[in-house]
């Protein structure tokens, strides 16, 4: 049975892979998979275990093993569910609008280097998926050039997947791992905020370089640059600062990060809901319509703009994965490993990693999704609390992404929105983005053994 059930994950898993060239939506096959493995193990009375770091596995009741999964899984979930909404009330008030204001210049390189820098630090507040959405919508309405566009948005991808992999907040992989309590926001920040900047100021110092960066941008850059909503840009500081709170809220209180996202969340709405029904006051007396109507209420457009496709795709992946890691099976791997690989053992009962096994786990990511390798690598590895192997991990899952245009979130929307050839990413963007990935996991390795000498 044990080999039915890895045969139906490697199926779903082909699926999540391949979800463009089958044009089904890979929330479909995670699902079904969770669904499936979860059935075999219930129908066929399985034994089922609780894995703990440092003891092993240890035996459960089947409901009590989901239950605790499903818990784990929900955390992050209604974490990212109110990250979400909070995006979409800023949104709602043309927030992102306020960015516009920074773009005083029509010179390629600082563009070049504007844009970066901005995919670089608003991935590690919204996340790197929202941060190129928004980026890329901007990109659109100030160059005209398709080429020079297609470019940008590729360099935007390496600097925004780079960006969400030093803050707990920026990626959902380094979310998982702050819920799993595998690293903590500052020593993730300390560890992996100069990798980061190395992926993403290498590729973005070649480019700059390039014959296709030299001169200026031939569209003019628009003159009204304010937010369509007087309370733009106190709507767009105001959302920031409400998720940038939320590991301050965890570190005071011990409390899971999703409470503190809700309390942000309840705030930011309740500014919301204030601030429009101002702004609707007249127009509600006028068509008769009252200010607490939902089609003029924030919260409500909001939450139903929430990408639930996502929201479903973690659940479908995160569980199914528990699936394989309540069977023992991520457990056994983790010795198979650990036997097979150099310089991969254990060192005072906790698992130490090898370099290359975390590279590749990074290259890997370029192709499979890297939620799922995460939570894998979460299920299958014991090390302590902020171990510098999970910091590698975040830094390598996080980036090795970029460098296929399908190897992360980001690279995906940003395919669809400027219509990205595959083959014309990897010719021009993914060798950058390889250079990137090597400079910073060189520069990760250097100041981690600096480090540990230190100390």
């Amino acid at each position: 049975m044990e080999i039915v059930i890895i045969a139906i994950f490697i199926l779903g898993y082909l699926g999540i892979a391949f979800e463009h060239s089958v044009k089904v939506d890979k929330l479909i096959p995670a699902l079904g998979m969770m669904a499936i493995l979860w059935a075999l193990i219930a129908v066929n009375h399985m034994e089922v275990f609780e894995i703990i770091p440092g003891v092993g596995k240890e035996s459960h009741h089947m409901e009590s093993v989901l239950l605790h999964h499903l818990g784990k899984t929900a955390e992050i979930l209604f974490f990212l569910m109110g990250a979400m909404t909070i995006v979409e009330i800023i949104d709602y008030f043309d927030g992102f609008s306020t960015i516009k204001t920074f773009i005083k210049t029509k010179s390629k390189t600082k563009l070049l280097w504007l844009f970066t820098t901005l995919a670089f630090v608003l991935s590690a507040i919204i996340d790197n998926l929202t941060a190129t959405i928004v980026l890329i919508t901007i990109l659109q309405k100030i160059i005209k050039d398709k080429e020079i566009r297609l470019w940008f948005a590729g360099l935007i991808v390496i600097a925004a997947n780079a960006g969400g992999a030093w803050s707990p907040i920026g990626d959902v992989t380094t979310t998982m791992l702050w819920i799993a309590n595998k690293v903590t926001p500052a020593q993730l920040v300390y560890h992996v905020l100069l990798p980061s900047i190395a992926c993403y100021a290498i590729p973005s110092v070649i480019a700059s370089r390039m014959k296709i960066f030299n001169g200026q941008i031939d569209s003019e850059l628009e003159e009204d640059v304010a937010p369509k909503s007087k309370y733009g840009t106190t709507m767009f500081y105001l959302g920031l600062g409400g998720i940038l709170f939320v590991p301050i809220f965890k570190t005071f209180t011990h409390l899971p990060p999703y409470v503190g996202m809700m309390l942000s969340l309840a705030i930011i709405s309740a500014v919301a809901e204030y601030l429009s029904n101002n702004q609707f006051t007249i127009a509600g007396a006028t068509s008769g319509h009252g200010v607490n109507d939902p089609q003029h209420s924030p919260v409500h457009k909001s939450l139903s703009k929430i990408e639930m496709p996502s929201i479903l795709f973690f659940l479908g992946i995160l569980m199914a994965v528990a699936a394989l890691e309540s069977l023992g099976m991520l457990y056994e791997f983790a010795g198979v490993l650990e036997k097979g690989v150099p310089m991969l053992g254990t060192e005072h009962g906790t698992t130490v990693l090898s370099d290359l096994v975390v590279l590749l786990l990074g290259v890997g990511s370029a192709v499979i999704d890297n939620v799922p390798l995460v939570a894998a690598s979460i299920g299958m590895f014991s090390m302590e609390l902020d171990a510098s192997e999970w910091h590698f991990i975040a830094y390598s899952a996080g980036t090795g992404g970029s460098i296929l245009v399908i190897g992360s979130a980001a690279g995906v929307v940003a395919m669809g929105m400027e219509k990205i050839d595959f083959f014309w990413y990897l010719k021009k963007i993914g060798g950058l983005a390889l250079l990137g990935f090597l400079a910073g996991s060189a520069v990760f390795i250097i100041l981690r053994d600096f480090i540990l000498n230190v100390h």
